[in-house]
């Protein structure tokens, strides 16, 4: 079959067109050829996350929890919960505390603030006061210095030793103690927040955990907070 000169020039009308041109054509996810041409200039890998806005006014707030409260303002089964204990507005915890845990919980308003907080790259130490049923020593202790092995893993290496008992407030109720075993504290710091991580690392070497306060995150501490109460911080 023939073309006439019209029909050639046509056909190279349609190619400088992009018709027919493969360098200007992409296959869909179906696998059909459809006509596409990237626009020049700058490409971006993917989509920008969103930076979360500061809130106008940031705090911060310390608060003493109690044994036996749940950290989060909300419970169905009527249990106590953070709404209980503090009257601030727009807050949230940043990180978590268990309820059979006593100490330190730090909530806040500012997003980015909880992020720095809770980010685990950030390796933020937490301090844990921690009544065990037995006494540790050294070599036990240096256990928990080098990392355990947990279900979840190897620990982090943590800073661990024996401590005076700490003078703090009676728990309600009171931790069961086994007259025939002795108990004896120990001071923790961890810069990772497994679930109840320090309760399965001295159960791991022998020596269960009966009582557990948190004490500081980071630079801040409980110091003279009384438990179930709180303080802000303006930031």
């Amino acid at each position: 079959m023939q073309h006439s000169p019209r029909d050639k020039r046509s056909h190279q009308n349609k190619r400088s067109a992009g018709f027919g041109n493969k360098s200007n054509q992409s296959k869909s996810p179906t696998g059909r050829t459809s006509n596409t041409s990237r626009p020049s200039g700058n490409r971006t890998s993917g989509p920008r996350r969103a930076v979360k806005p500061r809130v106008e006014n940031p705090v911060i707030v310390l608060f003493n929890k109690p044994f036996d409260v749940l950290c989060q303002f909300t419970d169905e089964q009527g249990r106590q919960t953070l709404k209980d204990f503090i009257d601030v507005p727009g807050v949230y915890a940043a990180g978590r505390l268990d309820r059979d845990s006593e100490g330190l919980l730090l909530l806040t308003n500012d997003g980015l603030l909880q992020s720095r907080l809770t980010e685990p790259k950030k390796k933020t130490y937490k301090t844990y006061w921690v009544q065990v049923e037995g006494i540790p020593t050294e070599e036990d202790l240096d256990k928990l210095r080098q990392g355990v092995e947990l279900k979840d893993g190897m620990t982090l290496p943590a800073k661990v030793r024996l401590m005076d008992e700490p003078q703090v407030w009676l728990r309600n109720p009171p931790v069961r103690e086994r007259k025939s075993i002795p108990t004896s504290w120990l001071e923790v710091q961890i810069c990772e927040g497994r679930n109840r991580q320090v309760r399965r690392m001295t159960a791991h070497i022998g020596f269960p955990t009966l009582r557990l306060i948190r004490y500081a995150i980071g630079q801040y501490r409980l110091d003279a907070l009384e438990n179930g109460q709180y303080k802000v911080i303006n930031i």
